[in-house]
């Protein structure tokens, strides 16, 4: 499986390296967030990494939904339960939570349909930033804190009809901000297509700290920002 040099198995853990962490948002999802870096100081293990290491272990069920509870450190030793029921968590081994999972409906094991499942849904969640995130605060005439760009993953959510395709490809076609204060609360819906059938839908939530008043200037380098650290990268 194509995941398997992004973790590693320490006797009954998952251990995910920040080089490892890091080569994963980069090369896989095209994230080029600065909190998936190797020397980050508030360095943390992309959300969409756990994701797809739960795919991989349990398959791709029908309906499946992912709350997000903390962020992954450098040397955390994650539980993935060997007997599972509808709902589990992802724990690790002092018993804190980091993941809650949801699933229900048919499940399926292809190495290939999860494959695609990952690599499209982890691209489009990788173009988050640059290609929704940032129109919506211009509308919104709200930013973030510029020289600390977090934006928190939170959940994540489908609803397959069938599970009757090999390849997946991903639409946006709404999206949503709502701010209350210096909180802004984001939800992205999708359409999971296989050739010209739908074959599912899907919900993304997101929330943005620290907003305050749009300044062009700002956010233009954050964006440069961003689009530097992409060009950079020689992966």
């Amino acid at each position: 499986m194509f995941l398997s040099s992004f973790s590693k198995k320490v006797n009954q853990s998952v251990v995910i390296a920040p080089e490892q962490a890091s080569e994963f948002a980069k090369s896989v999802a095209h994230d080029f967030n600065p909190i998936h870096d190797v020397a980050a100081k508030r360095f943390c293990v992309p959300g969409d990494l756990l994701f797809s290491l739960v795919l991989n272990e349990y398959g791709l069920s029908q309906k499946m939904t992912f709350n997000f509870a903390g962020m992954v450190g450098d040397g955390v030793k994650l539980q993935f339960p060997a007997a599972i029921e509808e709902d589990f968590d992802i724990r690790d081994d002092k018993d804190k939570c980091y993941l809650n999972v949801h699933r229900s409906g048919d499940v399926r094991h292809c190495d290939v349909q999860i494959e695609s499942f990952i690599r499209k849904y982890v691209a489009f969640s990788g173009l988050n930033f640059m290609h929704i995130l940032v129109p919506m605060m211009k509308q919104h005439q709200m930013m973030i804190n510029p020289a600390r760009p977090l934006v928190i993953y939170e959940s994540m959510s489908f609803d397959l009809t069938t599970l009757d395709f090999t390849e997946v490809e991903l639409t946006l076609v709404a999206q949503d901000l709502k701010i209350e204060g210096k909180r802004g609360d984001v939800t992205l819906t999708f359409e999971l297509h296989s050739g010209d059938t739908l074959v599912g839908t899907g919900i993304k939530t997101l929330v943005m700290s620290g907003l305050r008043p749009y300044v062009e200037e700002q956010a233009q380098q954050m964006c440069d920002t961003y689009e530097e650290r992409r060009l950079s990268y020689t992966g």
